[in-house]
């Protein structure tokens, strides 16, 4: 991707300071979206990213690494798993938990999303703490399939989200 288009993208993202509670600078990529340009700019680096590594499926974590995703996933003509909240799946499931600030949360897949040994792209729009990424990508390899890499379209950097993917391929494309 061009330097100029990622400084483009980069100065699309909106900051929200104190969102969505005190202390917080939310990392508003609604303007991306928006914008048919920056949209098409911000999948082409996933998908730049995506087909050298030649996934057969992609996985996309709720909710807007099912935006990104599922295009990735389409423009490669492979299938689309989505990675969802606890109890939105309608079929069985296997779950991971991760830690957050206050709190738990789960993620979910079906136990039959992948194929033993096939080869997946997690895609999501942000790297924060990383708990969200780290637990879909133990689920991934749990099922038997074969995580090439997490993919995002922005990094928090100051919040170490990385570390909790050691061992994990990754990637952003934006780091704020």
């Amino acid at each position: 991707m061009d330097t100029w288009k990622l400084e483009r993208l980069q100065g699309a993202i909106r900051e929200i300071p104190d969102f969505p509670k005190p202390g917080i600078r939310f990392k508003d990529l609604t303007p991306v979206l928006g914008h048919g340009e920056l949209f098409r700019d911000a999948v082409q680096c996933f998908l730049e990213a995506a087909a050298p590594l030649q996934p057969e499926i992609v996985a996309g974590i709720d909710a807007r690494g099912f935006l990104f995703g599922s295009i990735v996933a389409y423009e490669l003509g492979v299938g689309f798993v989505p990675v969802r909240k606890k109890g939105k799946l309608p079929f069985r499931c296997r779950s991971a938990s991760y830690q957050l600030e206050y709190g738990e949360a789960t993620v979910e897949i079906h136990e039959d999303a992948f194929k033993p040994g096939q080869r997946v792209i997690l895609i999501d729009d942000l790297l924060a703490t990383g708990g969200t990424a780290a637990a879909a990508g133990r689920l991934i390899t749990e099922l038997g399939a074969n995580l090439l890499e997490v993919q995002f379209l922005i990094e928090l950097t100051q919040l170490g989200g990385a570390t909790h993917l050691a061992g994990i391929p990754h990637r952003s494309f934006l780091q704020f």
